[in-house]
């Protein structure tokens, strides 16, 4: 009983120590609490500036609200004003700009070489064309070129012809060179009359092409041949042939056609709206199916005066040499025409891919800082492959982004950003319902006042446009709200 007793006593007391530690551990940690924050600095509480849309839109509030569809309007606190002024610009954090692969590049002024791109057909030279065709009548005694496509170099003989006119005129003027030498010592006027005669059968001659050197052998030998020898006036490809052996021909008959191919045309067809940038002397590059390792170097010689309403286009015609005779007629080309800006000073440009096409407006992002864009319009003039010229909206300097703008789009909602740039654009706690975001155009048929939806989440109190046009923005937006109906 006795040691029951001093078990109990001992408990005790060691419960009445441990209390007693307990309060004395407490009291410090409290003392060394109060002084960690008596001697801590006090946080700064950030002072809200205004309340802007959950929704982007460009609605703003001074005091706590709630949208048509009860979302509480988001609080925008001194610092952060930048980033959202009106709506107009965007922000996205850090960390998902390194994610997306954001890329930016300033704004400055290049030399734009624009390149027109079209598809054009080799054709002969016009001007290097030649047709054999005889002044008189007669027939085909003897062909020397009988295939079409046949080489042939300047003066080669091409056929024989006899005809019953050709010797009678020379004959006639046999008679008169040989009565002018039988007649020196005779009275002026025979000879001047005999001078006379030969002078008229050998411009006869003339005009019938008689060469000159088939005159000599007339007055050498005074005995005028059966047939004539006809020969090619040119270097170049046999393009026709309707000669054939024996045949019968009448004057002005076509025997042959002859094409000079060292030198060739390409016939491009241009688009009406790439008419301005192309004029005569421009170099040009032109390929071949046929050579793919080849690029023939071409110029610009004329831009034609018509224009074909089919194709809306209008022809070009370039000049380019052929050796070797590698280009055919009738090859299809692809062309390279290096158009140029049509001015030499460098201009305003900016990368082609900083470019959002909307439909009707361009719209490039501006990066203000890390993380914060501002999306802006701009009109542009004219584009190369790589870069594009401003003309309005974006100064030299600025940097525009590259890369990931759909991207941005998706993350940031750029299209109720965009939507600020309205001219309608509501603002104010107590203004009128926002308008629709840049992804939803008004039909033609509403009126000026009639509300739309289709920002990214819709609004309740707003009526669906039947089949309301997409936004090119809108890779990553929501479908249109459905209508709403009161309670």
């Amino acid at each position: 009983m006795k040691s029951k007793l001093t078990i109990a006593i001992l408990l005790a007391a060691m419960l009445g120590a441990g209390i007693w530690v307990g309060q004395r551990y407490g009291s410090a940690k409290h003392e060394m609490a109060q002084q960690a924050t008596a001697t801590a600095p006090a946080k700064k509480e950030r002072k809200i500036l205004y309340y802007r849309n959950a929704m982007g839109l460009p609605d703003t509030s001074t005091v706590p609200k709630k949208d048509a569809m009860g979302m509480d309007y988001v609080p925008v606190y001194e610092g952060e004003e930048e980033a959202d002024v009106g709506g107009k610009r965007v922000g996205i954090s850090v960390e998902k700009v390194q994610k997306l692969g954001v890329r930016t590049e300033t704004v400055a002024l290049r030399k734009i070489h624009r390149v027109l791109r079209a598809v054009g057909k080799i054709e002969a030279d016009e001007r290097r064309m030649f047709t054999i065709a005889p002044r008189f009548e007669g027939w085909i005694d003897k062909l020397y070129v009988n295939t079409t496509g046949q080489p042939v170099a300047k003066d080669q003989p091409l056929l024989d012809v006899y005809s019953p006119e050709l010797v009678s005129a020379q004959r006639e003027y046999a008679i008169a060179v040989s009565g002018q030498k039988s007649m020196s010592g005779a009275e002026p006027q025979a000879q001047q009359g005999m001078r006379q005669l030969a002078e008229s059968s050998l411009t006869r001659l003339r005009n019938w092409e008689i060469s000159d050197e088939q005159i000599r052998q007339l007055n050498a030998t005074g005995e005028a041949r059966r047939t004539l020898t006809l020969r090619s006036p040119v270097n170049g490809i046999v393009m026709e042939k309707k000669a054939v052996q024996g045949m019968r021909f009448m004057p002005g008959e076509m025997l042959y056609q002859i094409a000079d191919l060292s030198t060739v045309w390409v016939i491009v067809e241009v688009f009406e709206q790439d008419l301005p940038f192309v004029q005569s002397g421009q170099s040009a590059k032109v390929k071949i199916n046929a050579y793919p390792d080849k690029n023939f170097d071409a110029k610009v010689t004329y831009v034609y005066p018509t224009l074909n309403p089919q194709t809306r286009t209008v022809p070009v015609r370039l000049e380019l040499p052929n050796p070797g005779g590698l280009l055919k007629p009738a090859m299809y080309a692809g062309v390279e025409i290096a158009a140029g800006s049509g001015r030499k000073e460098n201009v305003l440009s900016i990368p082609v891919s900083a470019v959002i096409y909307t439909g009707t407006r361009q719209i490039i992002l501006i990066a203000l800082a890390e993380g914060r864009y501002e999306p802006r319009e701009v009109r542009l003039g004219t584009q190369s492959d790589d870069y594009v010229e401003v003309l309005e909206g974006v100064g030299a300097g600025e940097k525009v982004v590259v890369a990931a703008n759909f991207l941005i789009d998706a993350e940031s909602n750029l299209k109720a950003a965009v939507g600020g740039f309205g001219e309608h654009a509501a603002h104010g706690a107590q203004g009128s319902p926002p308008l629709a975001a840049e992804g939803s155009l008004r039909s033609s048929g509403e009126p000026a006042g009639a509300p739309i939806a289709g920002a990214k989440g819709g609004n309740a109190g707003f009526v669906v446009p039947q089949n309301p046009p997409q936004s090119a923005f809108a890779e990553g937006g929501n479908p249109p709200a459905p209508e709403h109906k009161g309670h």
